[in-house]
């Protein structure tokens, strides 16, 4: 179970960090596991921001210690973010790969396909379960009600480190953000190695290297995440258009 500290952190540099990083959640007597393959950050001084919208009781836990889970409901289905260093920032799990191994054996891929039907009742195929924000969440059996303003237990929910490591990491857009609301930022962080199974393929046919999305080597530090940020914030790239 990964520390408060580990949480505790600007949101740019641990949105890339819980690349490879394992949720586990205790669902109808097994342990579910899926691997985060994408994630976004967000910024209090950000635009595209529940909390730039101010504080409420319900998006209190955005204000929180960092490590405190922040749900909601988007696209009809519930969406799971961690809060980070800092009043306000926070990591929203954009995607996520099915995990199987001791604690969460093959024989869970039955409860996260029932759990995440089709839109025909049948059982998606592996690759689709957690290929977006709600899939996830629905896969996983994380609701809205159960989790949202509270803090990892590890009896039921929490973040694993099982010492998987990106290759290779992608910062890019984030997606969904309205014209107007900072949605040129490159705050969307993905695994390289399954990007065809995130929310929206980074690496897909017409997308530009050094315009459209970068290529991180999976050793980069902290402080250089933060270094480009500034770059890109200040315009030097074409992103920043």
């Amino acid at each position: 179970m990964l520390s408060d500290a580990f949480f505790n952190r600007p949101a740019l540099e641990l949105a890339p960090d819980l690349l490879g990083k394992v949720i586990r959640h205790y669902h109808q007597g097994v342990w579910l596991s899926a691997r985060i393959i994408e994630t976004e950050a967000y910024l209090l001084t950000d635009k595209g921001s529940h909390a730039s919208l101010g504080y409420t009781e319900k998006r209190q836990a955005l204000f929180a210690d960092g490590g405190t889970i922040y749900m909601y409901y988007a696209r009809g289905g519930d969406s799971l973010n961690f809060s980070a260093k800092g009043p306000g920032n926070a990591v929203l799990i954009k995607s996520g790969y099915p995990y199987f191994d001791a604690v969460s054996p093959e024989s869970t891929l039955s409860i996260l396909q029932a759990n995440n039907p089709d839109r025909q009742g049948r059982p998606r195929p592996l690759e689709r379960l957690c290929s977006g924000q709600t899939l996830l969440c629905k896969s996983l059996g994380l609701q809205v009600t159960d989790w949202d303003n509270r803090r990892f237990d590890a009896q039921r929910l929490y973040v694993d480190d099982c010492g998987l490591r990106p290759r290779e990491i992608i910062q890019t857009r984030r997606l969904g953000i309205p014209q107007g609301r900072d949605e040129h930022l490159p705050y969307r962080f993905v695994d390289a190695d399954y990007a065809a199974y995130c929310t929206k393929n980074p690496l897909r046919r017409g997308q530009r290297e050094g315009y459209d999305f970068w290529r991180l080597e999976a050793a980069t530090t902290a402080a250089s995440f933060c270094l480009k940020h500034a770059r890109l914030r200040c315009g030097s790239s074409p992103i920043a258009d």
